[in-house]
């Protein structure tokens, strides 16, 4: 088989299984978008507070490239590492307890890198079955051992770090899961590793700045403090970026061999200026108000989704997805809501498992009460 036939054969694969991903090129941003000179308003953002498109965030960001420019122009190692970068890592240590902190251009790099330069061949991984993509890929691809187990099950997990190990153990989930909207019951599964002198390791990109006081999270919702913490900027910061909460010394050890971190360009400092700002807005009253706005949309939504003929889950979080089993009617069901001026994205396996086809729909502090009110509106008369 030549290589232009294997990749014509996947994507035939793809196409046949009603499982073939595209882009659409959209204008706006937050509550809106624009594509085709139609407005939709919009059920698929990770800007789960609408920071994204906060004025002085913005402003922010702009005097930030005033000062230092549009990009870092190197690896943090070399010259990418400004007094911007340093003040949002002292900042986000501070906030959320931690000695150190380090920034990563993207959450996926950060869990990459992390787990690349932690394990090795001795060690094992246990992560939560439905992990996100960059920690399952991470580990996989770790000469690690790696073991799953079932989704919050702590029982399991216990079983699991029971069996003897030549090496180190660490223990892997997300604070809120990115596609089922429910939460990990961080305090049991932090005990269940400590009794095996396992570290744990939170992925919490979608429960910063949206969870706990101030907006600290699932960890700090918890009262936990995993060993290893990566929170994500592209969520709840309305920007991007990551960085991983740890230790002196862990940090320490990153710098020397966490790769992605020696070998990648800095993210722009106007970047870290923005994320400054963002960090203030999220701890401060208005952050608050704007947690309060999403909660309240949440329990309305939950409140009239009623008898509709799709599965939901038991989350109470700005991720509520509707399970509709096949790729096809999960098309179909996507399509109809478009049709209703509501941007709602069709999620398909391999992103969820077989079977399990979904929307997922996001909610926003940016939304009104009369978007979630048109949302249940337009999902009652589909599944009439």
């Amino acid at each position: 088989m030549t290589w232009q036939h294997r990749i014509d054969a996947a994507l035939d694969e793809r196409r046949a299984a009603d499982a073939f991903r595209t882009r659409s090129a959209v204008k706006g941003g937050g509550r809106f978008l624009l594509r085709d000179q139609r407005q939709f308003c919009n059920f698929s953002s990770n800007d789960y507070l609408g920071l994204s498109q906060h004025p002085t965030i913005v402003r922010a960001w702009q005097q930030g490239a005033d000062r230092y420019g549009v990009g870092s122009g190197g690896s943090g190692h070399v010259t990418g590492y400004t007094t911007a970068h340093q003040a949002l890592e002292e900042q986000l240590a501070d906030w959320l307890g931690y000695s150190r902190a380090l920034l990563f251009i993207s959450g996926f790099a950060a869990n990459q890198a992390l787990i690349a330069a932690l394990v090795g061949k001795e060690d094992r991984i246990v992560a939560d079955r439905l992990s996100h993509a960059s920690l399952l890929e991470a580990s996989s691809l770790s000469p690690a051992q790696l073991r799953r187990f079932t989704h919050n099950d702590v029982k399991q997990l216990d079983a699991l770090l029971e069996k003897p190990c030549e090496g180190q153990q660490l223990v892997v989930t997300e604070g809120v899961f990115s596609m089922d909207g429910d939460s990990a019951p961080l305090g049991e599964l932090h005990a269940a590793a400590r009794r095996h002198d396992a570290w744990l390791l939170v992925d919490d990109a979608h429960g910063i700045g949206v969870l706990g006081e101030a907006g600290r999270g699932s960890a700090a919702s918890q009262d936990v403090k995993p060993e290893l913490l990566v929170v994500t900027f592209g969520k709840g910061f309305g920007i991007s970026g990551a960085a991983v909460l740890c230790s002196d010394s862990v940090a320490d050890y990153l710098l020397q061999f966490a790769r992605h971190l020696i070998y990648s360009t800095s993210m722009p400092p106007a970047q870290a200026v923005a994320l400054q700002e963002a960090l203030n807005v999220i701890r401060s009253d208005e952050g608050e108000q704007r947690r309060q706005i999403l909660a309240a949309h949440i329990q309305r939504f939950r409140a009239g989704v009623g008898e509709l003929p799709w599965q939901m889950t038991q989350s109470q979080s700005a991720i509520q997805p509707l399970i509709v089993g096949e790729n096809s009617r999960t098309l179909r069901l996507a399509q109809q809501l478009r049709e209703r001026g509501m941007w709602v994205t069709a999620i398909r396996p391999p992103t969820v498992p077989a079977g399990t086809a979904r929307l997922r729909l996001t909610l926003t502090a940016a939304h009104h009460a009369q978007d979630i009110d048109d949302l249940l509106e337009a999902l009652h008369d589909a599944g009439e």
